[in-house]
């Protein structure tokens, strides 16, 4: 079962980073000792450098465990593991230094941890992202897969077996449902309602499951205890999954009142004036650093517009910020000039006849967008965050979708988690709206790094942008 093979796993992935632990601080040893070889004067020996490893192994291993790189990374993306790799090492290599200061060893190669640092950052990605490769196309093959059976029949129940479905390297096999009012027999894509929630009494003695995901519709929540203690009481690991997830966020966060647990329906981080201070710096920066570097861009932009003679270079339009309010965002002209009642009155559509030749390549690669650093530089915008609308398709789409309102409550950005998987120009509004609200409940400065490194690697170009 998955519950073994998962130890086993965990004590491969430990016996993995001792030795590219090792090997990535004698690679930087030999770089730094052989390859760039320092003066000799406060060279220490050989063999105090590689003394410091019996410290080093352990120490490195400390960390990595509490920063939870030894958690099952199954339904987790390789880029959050990446993510988390760096900091391990990032936070590793600072307890180094802060280790050789408190011992006053000031002769032990400081340049030598750096190359350490990156090494093992490198070595580490790079062969975690082999075994996940290899894991995730034996899971396809319906190798080391988690055995699961749901008890209940709701909405969260379709949810989570539609996302299971579309993602076969998870490793998920879903034996059945349980439930008490659709009747056994009964296919979702697939898979079957088994029969009530009390043969659970049969199912559990056999040892044959890895969890039990608990999906049961609001109506039926008075059960919840009772299904979750006899679930726990045979030993398989039980999964809740509300049925009022349109509700409570991704991550909730609770409140003890006294004993009492209480779950804030919103979490946002960016609320923090630590966090909005870190961000905006960050905005500040970038966009500045982003104006230097697309200059020469923006100025041949302005010239091959102003030869088309299409109209104004700037495109203005009113758009809707941070707590509701409008600003005035810039973008540079695709269209032929029109009244602002006929630009407003319509998105852009394939093939149409207002966007001009040299638009289509601006809306293309995306840079038409880039004098939206200005907006940033502002404070308008930000570089990362939900992308604005129009105030009357807000207007609209707020009667329309369920928590669309939830993005004012941070600054628009330029791009986004919902950019960056796929989510552009003439797509889904309500799926954009579910990544929109992703990112502002669970934003990290790591997150905004992701994102940016997304951006570049995707690419700029806009395969829905007409």
């Amino acid at each position: 079962m998955i519950k073994d093979n998962q130890t086993f796993f965990n004590r491969f992935h430990v016996v993995l980073d001792c030795i590219v632990t090792a090997f990535a601080y004698i690679c930087a040893w030999y770089g730094r000792m052989v390859v760039f070889t320092p003066v000799n004067q406060g060279v220490l020996p050989m063999k105090t450098y590689f003394f410091a490893l019996y410290f080093i192994i352990p120490g490195y291993l400390a960390v990595f465990a509490t920063l939870n790189l030894y958690k099952p990374k199954r339904m987790a993306s390789w880029l959050n593991e990446f993510v988390d790799i760096v900091k391990a090492n990032v936070v590793g290599a600072m307890i180094f230094l802060v280790v050789l200061y408190l011992i006053n060893q000031k002769y032990f190669s400081r340049s030598l941890i750096i190359f350490f640092a990156l090494g093992n950052v490198f070595l580490m990605s790079l062969y975690r992202l082999i075994v996940r490769k290899i894991l995730n196309y034996i899971r396809k093959k319906g190798y080391n897969s988690k055995q699961v059976v749901i008890v209940g029949y709701s909405r969260a129940c379709e949810q989570y077996i539609d996302r299971i479905l579309v993602n076969p390297q998870w490793g998920y096999e879903i034996r059945g449902i349980l439930d008490d009012e659709v009747p056994a027999g009964t296919y979702y894509k697939g898979i079957q309602v088994l029969g009530r929630i009390d043969n659970l009494e049969v199912i559990l003695p056999q040892n044959k499951l890895d969890e039990i995901a608990v999906a049961l519709p609001l109506k039926n929540y008075k059960r919840l205890e009772e299904i979750v203690a006899r679930c726990e009481k045979s030993g398989v690991h039980t999964k809740f999954i509300p049925d009022y997830n349109s509700v409570i966020p991704s991550k909730p966060y609770t409140e003890d009142l006294s004993g009492l647990p209480v779950i804030n329906i919103r979490r946002v981080p960016l609320t923090s004036t630590f966090n909005w201070y870190i961000k905006r710096a960050v905005d500040i920066i970038g966009s500045l650093v982003a104006i230097i570097l697309f200059s020469p861009i923006m100025i041949l932009s302005v010239i091959v517009i102003k030869c088309h003679k299409d109209g104004p270079v700037l495109f203005v339009q009113e758009r809707v910020g941070l707590h509701n309010k409008t600003f005035k965002m810039y973008k540079f002209r695709t269209m032929v000039e029109q009244k602002p009642e006929e630009e407003e009155k319509e998105w852009t559509t394939k093939d149409d006849p207002r966007v001009t030749g040299f638009g289509k390549f601006l809306r293309r690669t995306s840079l038409d967008e880039t004098p939206q650093f200005f907006n940033i530089l502002k404070g308008d915008m930000s570089l990362i965050g939900p992308r604005p609308e129009r105030p009357q398709f807000v207007e609209q789409f707020k009667e329309e979708i369920p928590r669309y309102m939830v993005k004012h409550q941070v600054r628009p950005g330029l791009t986004g988690w919902a950019q960056v998987n796929g989510y552009r120009g003439d797509t889904s509004i309500r799926k954009r709206v579910e990544y929109d609200i992703y990112y502002i409940e669970n934003w990290t400065i790591w997150l905004d790094i992701q994102i940016i490194l997304l951006t570049f690697v995707k690419g700029f170009i806009n395969k829905n942008a007409y």
